[in-house]
């Protein structure tokens, strides 16, 4: 038989351990609504149950995994009659690391893609115009201005307001960009792309930053799952 919401009576300090938060989090986990309010005692101590347990550790894992705000959310919903509303958030949660992991992977496929063939390195007269460069690559400039008004490649601005000017590190990242559109890699990954290797300059670092990333959605994916446990347990004790 599930246990009910009167089952078991706890202070705040012990619900604080048992979450692994302050008490002065747990508290505001209460404010915020995460936590359902707790009982007082006559003389004004406040008295918490197996089900506010249990909405802390929820909150916790799912913070780690969707952060604060969706895990506030998704708690709240919980405490809901129906799960409905609460399993369309957590769904909605895994979703979004499943759109991060497989951009990450666009990203890695097209790092590996263009790595295996390197541009020569521009030299300082390497320096066009939109229309230069449109040339040069063989795309029409109205291309290299949805690159810009996207972030893919930025030039600098010449006197006139719309003159644009593409240094060569302009230069070179709209080749990387124009060789990878050519082989089907979508603006997404190249978002991500371009800002990893801007942050670097170098490949085998932009895949190593990559790898972190990795760990940091399985990480994410793990905290979810773990909410999501807490959940199940959260939803036997109000029902």
């Amino acid at each position: 038989m599930p246990e009910t919401l009167n089952s078991g009576r706890f202070r705040t300090a012990e619900v604080a351990r048992q979450a692994g938060y302050s008490v002065q989090q747990i508290r505001n986990l209460e404010r915020d609504g995460v936590l359902p309010p707790a009982a007082r005692t006559p003389s004004g101590y406040r008295v918490y149950h197996r089900v506010h347990v249990a909405s802390a550790r929820a909150y916790r894992a799912l913070a780690a995994g969707a952060g604060p705000v969706a895990a506030k959310d998704i708690v709240r919903a919980a405490h809901r009659d129906s799960p409905g509303g609460m399993l369309a958030l957590l769904d909605a949660a895994h979703a979004g690391l499943d759109i991060e992991r497989r951009d990450l992977e666009a990203t890695r496929a097209a790092v590996r893609h263009i790595s295996a063939e390197p541009l020569a390195d521009v030299r300082g007269s390497d320096s066009m115009s939109i229309s230069e460069l449109a040339d040069a690559l063989g795309i029409r400039p109205s291309t290299l201005r949805h690159w810009d008004a996207t972030g893919l490649v930025t030039p600098g601005r010449g006197e006139q307001r719309d003159e644009r000017t593409y240094a060569p590190a302009d230069v070179r990242d709209a080749r990387i960009v124009h060789q990878l559109r050519r082989a089907g890699y979508g603006i997404a990954a190249l978002h991500s792309l371009m800002a990893e290797f801007r942050h670097t300059r170098r490949w085998s670092e932009v895949l190593e930053r990559l790898t972190v990333r990795d760990a940091s959605i399985e990480s994410r994916s793990l905290s979810l799952l773990d909410g999501a446990a807490e959940l199940r347990m959260l939803r036997s004790l109000t029902v």
